[in-house]
């Protein structure tokens, strides 16, 4: 049996005839640079993050960068965030000229842990602290960060929060009150990727920056626009951040599926646990959920030091896995210049090392996630031998 780790031609069959109409209708209009279907898309995607605006942008990598920029992240400033995610949560604080300091995560969750976060704070000497400009939580895989802490650190920094919830969209956090927050909603800015591999998913790149501020709202407008109001008047440096049409409009058909697609993730990963006790396959630790809604943009098993032959094993068997991330940002050469060792931050190290992604996609047949989780039976009866 053959089960790619992502199948995207198999959620395009179900959706096909609404994307040609979406599209046919952007090239009758001839707008394919912002223009209705972009408003169209920023309103529908503020109203479902419950902020008050959302500005697109060109990519998720765009949306973290603009909310830098708009928070007036500069050359020296200090930005906390996860050594344990995808290269561009740091790369766009080192592109600003701003360093970033990594805080090591959560052995369950993947992010950010808060304990920490406290210690990396108090830590600090006061110029330090005073040179903190932003907290970058991710929301890794799906899961919410612990933003009651998080939030609590930042005020005490006076410091903004831009929360990368580019894997996160629909994802809830309970607060300590017991209130439910849509990832995105929690900071001045979220920021949220439609890189075609994510659960709502662009065909190409595209992103999105949600905030309740009106004051930045009026500031990435312009930013996404190099910085001009109006036209051809620049009083600030902004970038070529626009949104295509023709991605708005895609992403407006696949809008209308998502929540129920995230549900038939959120079933394929009780399968997956069912299946994985009936094995009794106690050695593969499963995603620990955690104060909220879980959106699985990744299904990420942890597995001993045996996590490489597993995944050429279950190649061999025609099964596509994923090892997010093989390498810590904090240990990437481009960041030797920060001068933190490997050892710096143990869990991120060791998820990098025991950690691997398998299918989760919507499309995914029961005997698919069945033959799955037999196949990993047989490594291990097989490991054990």
């Amino acid at each position: 049996m053959n089960v790619p780790l992502l199948d995207l031609r198999a959620q395009f069959i179900t959706i096909k005839e609404e994307i040609l109409a979406a599209t046919m209708e952007v090239y009758e209009s001839q707008r394919f640079i912002m223009g209705p279907k972009v408003e169209e898309l920023e309103h529908a995607i503020a109203a479902y993050t419950g902020v008050k605006h959302a500005v697109g942008v060109s990519s998720g990598t765009d949306a973290l960068l603009i909310s830098l920029m708009s928070a007036h992240v500069n050359p020296g400033d200090l930005v906390i965030t996860s050594p344990y995610t995808f290269f561009s949560t740091a790369g766009c604080i080192a592109r600003l000229g701003a360093a970033p300091v990594f805080v090591d995560i959560d052995e369950r969750t993947y992010n950010m842990d808060p304990d920490l976060l406290d210690e990396k704070v108090s830590s600090m000497n006061q110029e330090a602290r005073s040179r903190i400009r932003a907290i970058i939580p991710v929301h890794l895989f799906g899961q919410c960060a612990d933003m009651d802490r998080i939030g609590t650190a930042a005020k005490s920094l006076g410091a903004v929060i831009i929360e990368d919830a580019a894997q996160a969209i629909g994802a809830e956090y309970q607060s300590s009150d017991g209130s439910l927050h849509r990832a995105g909603s929690m900071g001045a800015y979220g920021c949220l990727s439609f890189f075609p591999s994510k659960n709502l998913g662009s065909f190409g790149d595209a992103g999105m920056v949600t905030t309740g501020s009106d004051e930045a709202y009026e500031q990435l407008s312009v930013l996404r626009v190099h910085g001009s109001k109006p036209k051809y008047y620049h009083k600030v440096i902004g970038g070529n951040f626009r949104l295509d049409a023709l991605q708005a409009a895609i992403l407006l058909v696949k809008f209308n599926h998502l929540d129920q697609w995230t549900e038939k993730r959120r079933e394929n990963a009780s399968t997956y646990r069912a299946l994985f006790a009936d094995k009794g396959l106690e050695q593969v630790g499963l995603p620990y959920e955690h104060n909220g809604r879980h959106i699985y943009n990744q299904f990420v098993i942890k597995v001993g030091p045996e996590r490489d032959g597993l995944k050429a094993y279950l190649s061999e068997q025609g099964i596509g896995t994923e090892v997010y991330y093989p390498v810590p940002l904090h240990a990437q050469e481009c960041f030797s210049y920060l001068g933190y060792r490997p050892e710096d931050f143990p869990a991120a190290l060791d998820a990098a090392a025991r950690t691997l992604a398998l299918p989760i996609y919507p499309e995914l047949e029961y005997e698919q996630l069945e033959y799955i989780v037999e196949t990993i039976y047989a490594f291990y009866a097989a490991h054990k031998a």
